[in-house]
């Protein structure tokens, strides 16, 4: 077999594992917790910076736990996702990737995360335990509770908190309501994203919000939510002494929460795809962007 043969056979493995986590949504999480990190910094110690080993354990730490947990949701959801026409092309129903080989992925993704939680401080080494019971927990949540996407959302905001945590070694306030602002934008986001299964679910016995309230009173729950992550993100940057460019920011990203529910609605639910992932990628980065440029103004100023 030639070496080009087995390269693309490499490439066409990694894309499939990849393709698994869905590696790309990231970008979903990790911006908030660098966001946490710059602000710690900047408390912490006058500046926006928290050094290189700060910086690369803890994406190292984010990347690992965002993979443990989206490969122990494909494999414990795998029965549902193969009865779901939706779904049922990922990759575990499908057969692209094993039950035991998902599973791998996952408990080196778990070893990697201890690693490099065990490089940033005690704390975050002590939290570890409990992240893990969070990040695979998730989708047996669905099964016994409407409550699944708070699950998410806690889960998904311990990025922010721990954040702040790799860089100070403990919380403060600023790092609970970052936290909080996650926490409901992650229910929100989830809630438009699971209107897309409402029928299939109520057909399986799979809970979530919009298969217990209807569309309707889902997407309102969402609306809801998402007003109040934004007054959250004015908390976070009344906590931190944020400067001018920090509620900028903030004011973009409520322009974006906006803009999500004014192109879904009960009657149409086309532009879901559009407002879970495109709408919340650059939620994510603007908040980094107005982090970033308010902890150098504050820098330099």
């Amino acid at each position: 077999m030639s070496e080009g043969v087995v390269g693309t056979g490499v490439k066409s493995r990694v894309k499939t594992y990849l393709d698994l986590v869905k590696f790309e949504h990231t970008v979903f999480a990790l911006p908030f917790a660098y966001a946490g990190m710059l602000l710690a910094s900047m408390q912490h110690s006058g500046t926006g910076w928290p050094g290189w080993s700060v910086l690369i354990w803890v994406t190292v730490a984010m990347a690992a736990a965002r993979t443990a947990a989206m490969g122990a949701n494909r494999v414990i959801d795998r029965f549902i996702d193969a009865r779901n026409p939706r779904t049922a092309g990922r990759e575990v129903p499908s057969g692209k990737v094993s039950p035991a080989q998902a599973w791998t992925l996952v408990i080196v993704s778990l070893i990697v995360m201890a690693f490099a939680a065990a490089q940033l401080n005690p704390l975050c080494l002590a939290l570890l335990p409990l992240a893990v019971v969070f990040l695979i927990g998730y989708p047996y949540t669905k099964r016994f509770t409407w409550l699944c996407h708070a699950w998410l959302g806690v889960t998904d905001g311990a990025a922010a908190a721990g954040g702040w945590i790799a860089v100070t070694g403990e919380f403060a306030p600023p790092a609970w309501a970052l936290w909080a602002v996650v926490i409901f934008w992650m229910i929100g986001l989830d809630v438009i994203y699971a209107t897309m299964d409402r029928d299939f679910d109520v057909a399986n016995g799979v809970r979530s919000i919009p298969a217990r309230f209807g569309i309707p009173r889902a997407l309102r729950i969402a609306a809801a939510s998402h007003a109040l992550t934004f007054a959250l993100l004015l908390l976070v940057g009344v906590l931190a002494g944020a400067s001018f460019w920090y509620y900028l920011a903030a004011l973009a990203m409520g322009g974006i929460l906006l803009f999500e529910h004014r192109i879904v609605n009960p009657d149409d639910l086309a532009k879901v795809n559009v407002a879970f992932f495109d709408a919340n990628m650059w939620l994510a980065l603007t908040m980094l962007a107005g982090v970033i440029v308010d902890v150098a103004w504050r820098t330099l100023t």
